[in-house]
């Protein structure tokens, strides 16, 4: 396949949207204002997963006196309030134009409920030819459930999607489903290994865009 993909399968938080910064705010607020602070090699943890499978890390981390419920009350309140300050990823638009252009069919992938998915996404949902979202799946990332149901969606086979990603999980996520993965790191830099098992790592996705 190349760089020539059939189709191209967006994540979500951190990758097509500015997004993470406003979750590592409202879970560090919610948690120091009950009293359990989240430091930055804790939250590095969470990114990439899904708002479920991150919740039971942190009640394993600070164990079962963890207010859990009340936490979730408070960070998901205030990341509500302020959804609508998200901003789109320097060349997103750009590209989803240039593929749009080219015909190559683009579907998106996030880890986020499908109601979170859609209040983050706002006009933006309408530009993919489908969506998949991290509670119609039974496995997370780093599982390739995700990712095999947006090719299945797509109608193409996964060897001929190419993925574009974040994080760790979501490069490990994209190689598990057989797909080629193009790594733009947002909060955390890759490690070796994760570096190496992309086919590329790019600094943004105007980079991105000059390759496919």
């Amino acid at each position: 396949m190349g760089l020539n993909p059939r189709a191209v399968i967006f994540d979500m938080d951190g990758l097509l949207l500015d997004s993470e910064p406003l979750y590592r705010a409202t879970w560090k607020a919610a948690a120091s204002s009950l009293g359990y602070p989240i430091d930055d090699v804790l939250y590095e943890r969470f990114v990439g997963r899904g708002n479920a499978d991150s919740e039971l890390i942190l009640r394993q981390h600070f164990g079962e006196a963890f207010p859990l419920d009340e936490f979730h009350s408070r960070w998901s309140a205030d990341f509500h309030d302020r959804v609508s300050t998200i901003a789109r990823k320097p060349g997103a638009m750009e590209l989803l134009a240039a593929l749009e252009t080219r015909g190559i069919p683009k579907a998106l992938a996030t880890s986020s409920p499908r109601t979170l998915a859609l209040r983050c996404l706002g006009d933006l949902a309408s530009r993919f030819a489908t969506l998949a979202f991290g509670d119609e799946v039974s496995h997370a990332k780093p599982a390739p459930d995700l990712f095999l149901l947006a090719s299945q969606r797509l109608g193409i086979a996964p060897g001929e999607c190419l993925v574009l990603e974040d994080s760790e999980v979501g490069v490990r996520a994209a190689r598990a489903a057989a797909m080629n993965v193009i790594m733009v790191p947002d909060l955390v830099p890759p490690s070796a290994e994760t570096a190496s098992m992309a086919t590329r790592v790019c600094a943004t996705l105007h980079e991105v865009g000059s390759l496919i």
